[in-house]
């Protein structure tokens, strides 16, 4: 067969890594083929190659990643934090992210707490509940402990409602709080009467009248719900229309044959269906018993949390127990609302980012380009976001298909040690806070996790595989 000639033959050119070489050559006309690429994780050397050669890792990332597929959380009831929230007390307070403490916490994560105290009517003014907090009565712990997720400062009390889902797989529970809506709430901070009095209608009125549609459903396959509004242009962390408006339609008919009065059931739906995050805490449940199932897997390298308190971001990983890998809380770049601008924003808060951490959100953006406007972006960009997640992720989720993708699988699972390979962290479409309470949401846009969250944890991963080997290990 002849050889092509190089000087004749019509130019094929492959850019790998840094764009200035390739848009030089498209000036000129002639188009490269780009491949991204970048060196790995500044730092990280041999204890990148001791991971990524280890076969105890890929083994244990294949068990711990299977589990986390084959979840199956159920929504089978709404019931008061303190009955079934594990470590709950009427002077605990759970929040968003990794642990923090009161002199570190944010404008928004302090101005929920002081809401909370006055919704439990541990205090009555914003005086008694800061007096309350700085003589040490009142216990902060992130949510993550309590196997809860909250969005924004995702503030939990005891006698707020929760939702609960049972994964009928391994057994487990997960739980989170009823969405309130845009505009002044809580889990922005506001904590003005306004906001109160609807907490106090969410826990008498909502949460009741939900628990009882709910089990006369008998529970909610939330992973197929979930599946359903990826079909529909969701990616089901900062679009849920198609997600709440089916929510509404499959419980419509069990509100009103459980319901007490027309005049509550009326309430009830017309608060959902005014609110197009209704959906949202359903789905992070749904993923935070989803991660859990791959927690706790010896030698795995899957990230099982990602979540932010407003100053701070952290990971944690299947293979390296319950510690907490912390970097700082990062600027989201994206659009704001009229009247506001960088200066105003808060650094990136709250507990949805257990949404990418199983694969949907901003991994699934190819199948929601609508949200890509909302969030500063073009659906390319949408699409490319998705494509750069498999690169990261151990698997794809079958079961969360996208329909621009030819149906391809979502990608899911983040490997820790593919992150660092690529130095590409995961990508996370997210509301932007106010740095002040009471304001609310400002914008919205896309936001990476810093880089030492999972730098930090790969050395640690590396040394555990330097470990000799336990007597139960050896005699594998």
């Amino acid at each position: 067969m002849a050889e092509p000639n190089l000087f004749s033959s019509e130019l094929q050119v492959v850019n790998v890594g840094l764009d200035l070489f390739a848009e030089t050559l498209a000036a000129q006309g002639l188009e490269p083929m780009r491949v991204a690429w970048q060196p790995p994780a500044e730092g990280m050397g041999l204890e990148l190659w001791q991971t990524l050669a280890e076969a105890r890792i890929e083994a244990a990332n294949e068990r711990a990643v299977q589990r986390m597929l084959a979840a199956r959380p159920i929504l089978v009831d709404v019931r008061p934090a303190s009955e079934v929230l594990p470590g709950m007390s009427r002077q605990t307070i759970l929040h968003a992210g990794p642990p923090i403490t009161w002199e570190r916490m944010c404008g928004p994560l302090r101005g929920a707490i002081i809401g909370a105290l006055l919704y439990e009517e541990l205090a009555h003014t914003e005086q008694e509940a800061l007096a309350l907090i700085e003589r040490g009565e009142i216990a902060f712990s992130p949510c993550h402990h309590h196997q809860a997720v909250g969005p924004m400062a995702g503030v939990i009390s005891a006698s707020m409602p929760v939702y609960v889902l049972e994964d009928q797989v391994h057994g487990t529970n997960a739980f989170s709080t009823l969405n309130e809506g845009l505009g002044k709430v809580l889990r922005y901070g506001a904590n003005d009467q306004e906001v109160l009095d609807r907490l106090r209608w969410m826990r008498d009125v909502l949460g009741p009248a939900l628990s009882r549609a709910i089990r006369a459903a008998g529970g909610l396959d939330v992973k197929q719900h979930t599946a359903q509004a990826l079909q529909m242009g969701d990616e089901c962390h900062n679009r849920n229309r198609a997600a709440s408006s089916i929510l509404i339609r499959t419980l419509a008919p069990f509100l009103v044959e459980t319901s007490q009065s027309p005049q509550e059931t009326a309430s009830v739906l017309r608060f959902m269906g005014e609110n197009q995050h209704f959906y949202l805490n359903i789905s992070m449940a749904c993923c935070k018993a989803s991660a859990d199932a791959a927690a706790a897997e010896p030698f795995s390298s899957l990230v099982t949390t990602m979540a932010r308190n407003g100053s701070d971001f952290g990971i944690r990983v299947s293979g390296l127990g319950e510690r907490w890998y912390t970097g700082p809380a990062q600027q989201v770049r994206g659009l704001y609302f009229t009247g506001f601008n960088e200066a105003d924003a808060n650094p990136d808060i709250g507990d949805s980012t257990i949404s990418e951490t199983v694969g949907i959100g901003a991994f699934v953006m190819a199948a929601a380009p609508a949200i890509a406007q909302f969030v500063g972006g073009a659906p390319a960009d949408a699409a490319r976001y998705t494509l750069e997640m498999y690169d990261i992720t151990l698997a794809e989720d079958s079961s969360m298909a996208i329909p621009a993708l030819d149906f391809r699988g979502a990608p899911a699972g983040i490997d820790l040690r593919k992150v660092v390979l690529l130095n590409r962290p995961p990508i996370i479409n997210t509301g932007i806070a106010h740095r002040l309470p009471g304001i609310g949401q400002i914008g919205a846009g896309i936001v990476e996790p810093p880089m030492t969250c999972f730098t930090q944890a790969l050395a640690d991963l590396a040394a555990v595989i330097q470990q000799p080997p336990s007597a139960g290990e050896a005699g594998r």
